[in-house]
């Protein structure tokens, strides 16, 4: 099995801001965390929700801290969990997500983090896999409930709507627009469990004693069940225990501690449910006192104006979409926030032309950063003191060890692309209850992440693509990123996605799928996408075909799903065979 490589190159990245040797967390579990996190900055903002037209709602951390306090009371007495039950939330970004996470942590249970698109076959799926007892939903998609709650063994349901905690006259109009005007609030069914609206639910949390063993839950036990592998297979239940976020958190802070302060405000487009948004934005903002401003719906992009426009954010989070989608906005344009420090992108690959323009616009720093959930999730960082370096993921965050290896485990040779090992704190426990899959991943401690990489000199590290997506044309390597990368600097391309196809004479080829810039006049055609592809690629990298598309398809957080359209080439080709 492979070692770690002998020297860290990348220390040198790190300066003086930065210490090589991660801080010991100074809590033993998240309730903790958040226990001090509403005492130390009771009065400040903690979150604002912000919806299209502008109206919005918030919590101090004192609210949040007592409000937690009474779903725990709720969670424990009233529902009867134990220590270790699985509570799932399945809610858009909103003032009641971190009233039922955080009280899930203050109860004991176990967060599952469910995405509040999911149909009612993946909700069943993930709920009988987890043992989900009780069950917070999104008041919007309450029509599932009838088939998902009679084949699970969820004993309890809370219902929460976007404009939940609003002042009374701006959620009524909310509501209001919701049942009478969009027609977007189902009628609730009715069910064989108990059925409560959340503000019902800490009613009755209220009249218990507030829970306060929470400080029995030691560091490996676990916190979160985030599910991972929906875009390759069945989805799996990664194991993130208390010491895995924490270890995560002071990662996250390492890298950037000295810019981040509590008088900052982050902008959260990002779902809070996906790993991504909840560790760098729900839990490491939370952690210093800073301001979440919450939207529960970035799409379209309008969506976010209100919040950048009303609220003086600092930071921003996101994918390369959304980064792409707001620069193509005249509103942020020609107006760009004058208060941001700096933006983090992670997710999927950043485009070397949209950090570029980003920088352009906003004269801050786009910073790329690398992790998956199993990693909970951050791994790599770009250091905002170091001199931007375009397609690299930056550098790993102190107390991980990187190797990249070959087919057969073994180093690959310097400045070779190889399979990314990772090794540290924040690797979770494992796959819950599949331990096959964990020991195909895990093996001596270092996490197999499927993500082909390469390194430089200097410790700077560079994903080249997906191993499962990485395209053979006639025995060569085409890695989908570099020919993405390439499309997204023609200008009438705003979004671009490469899969491969068969082909008979060279094994595989390469295709492009890509949409029309709308604030370009020239049309985009498939000869100037090849032409330009031939100007900056090798012959075998050049696209075969390419199909124009109105829209590509995307996950909750705006990641182009190349799997959707790799199941629409089978389909194709199968048919042809």
């Amino acid at each position: 099995m492979t070692k770690p490589a002998p020297s860290h190159p990348w220390l040198a990245a790190y300066g003086q801001d930065i210490a090589p040797e991660l801080p010991p967390s100074p809590y033993a579990n998240l309730a903790a965390l958040v226990e001090d996190a509403c005492a130390r900055h009771a009065r400040r903002k903690a979150f604002t929700c912000v919806v299209p037209n502008g109206m919005n709602g918030s919590h101090s951390f004192a609210q949040v801290g007592a409000l937690s306090d009474q779903f725990a009371g709720f969670l424990r007495h009233e529902c009867g969990l134990a220590r270790g039950a699985r509570v799932a939330v399945q809610l858009p970004n909103g003032l009641a997500y971190p009233v039922a996470a955080f009280g899930a942590f203050k109860a004991g249970c176990v967060l599952v983090n469910t995405n509040p698109l999911y149909t009612p076959s993946e909700m069943i799926h993930q709920f009988n896999d987890a043992g989900v007892e009780v069950l917070v939903i999104s008041d919007l998609f309450a029509d599932k409930l009838a088939r998902v709650i009679p084949q699970t063994g969820i004993r309890h349901v809370v219902l929460a709507g976007v404009p939940e905690f609003f002042p009374r006259i701006p959620e009524t109009i909310v509501r209001g627009v919701q049942k009478i005007w969009t027609r977007s609030l189902p009628p609730v069914p009715k069910l064989d469990v108990p059925v409560l609206r959340i503000r019902e639910a800490l009613r009755r949390g209220r009249k218990h004693p507030k829970v306060t063993d929470w400080d029995q839950l030691k560091p490996d036990d676990l916190a979160l069940l985030q599910y991972t592998g929906g875009t390759t297979g069945v989805a799996k239940g990664a194991m993130l225990s208390h010491a895995n976020i924490l270890a995560n958190l002071e990662q996250v802070r390492a890298m950037g501690s000295h810019h981040m302060t509590g008088q900052d405000c982050v902008l959260t487009a990002l779902p809070v449910y996906h790993i991504f948004a909840f560790t760098a934005n729900l839990m490491t903002f939370f952690a210093i006192g800073a301001r979440n401003i919450l939207v529960p719906s970035p799409r379209p992009v309008q969506n976010i104006q209100r919040a950048l426009e009303n609220y003086p954010v600092t930071w921003v989070t996101g994918v390369n979409t959304l980064f792409n989608g707001l620069m193509n906005e005249e509103w942020f344009a020609a107006f760009p926030p004058k208060t941001l420090k700096a933006a983090i992108a992670g997710g999927t690959a950043l485009h070397g032309a949209v950090a570029e323009r980003w920088e352009k616009i906003t004269g801050t720093r786009l910073a790329e950063g690398y992790g998956l959930t199993e990693s909970s999730p951050l791994v790599t960082f770009n250091p905002l003191e170091q001199p931007m370096r375009a397609g690299s993921i930056g550098v790993p965050v102190p107390g991980t060890e990187i190797a990249l290896v070959d087919d057969n485990a073994d180093p690959v040779e310097d400045g070779q692309p190889g399979e990314l090992l990772v090794k540290g704190p924040q690797v979770m426990l494992g796959y819950w209850n599949r331990r096959d899959e964990t020991e195909k991943t895990i093996q001596n401690g270092w996490l197999f992440t499927g993500d082909v990489a390469t390194m430089d000199p200097d410790g700077y590290l560079r994903i080249v693509d997906r191993k499962k997506d990485m395209v053979l044309v006639s025995g060569f390597n085409v890695y989908p990123n570099e020919v993405e990368d390439c499309l997204a600097k023609l200008e009438t391309v705003l979004e671009a996605a490469v899969v491969g196809t068969p082909d008979a004479k060279t094994g595989e080829a390469v295709r492009a799928y890509v949409v029309q810039n709308p604030d370009q006049s020239d049309e985009l055609t498939r000869e100037a996408v090849v032409a330009h592809c031939r100007a900056h690629l090798a012959p075998y990298k050049v696209p075969k075909s390419v199909i124009i598309r109105e829209e590509l398809p995307k996950s909750p957080i705006g990641k182009i799903l190349r799997k959707d359209l790799k199941a629409e080439v089978r389909a194709e080709f199968e048919g042809k065979a």
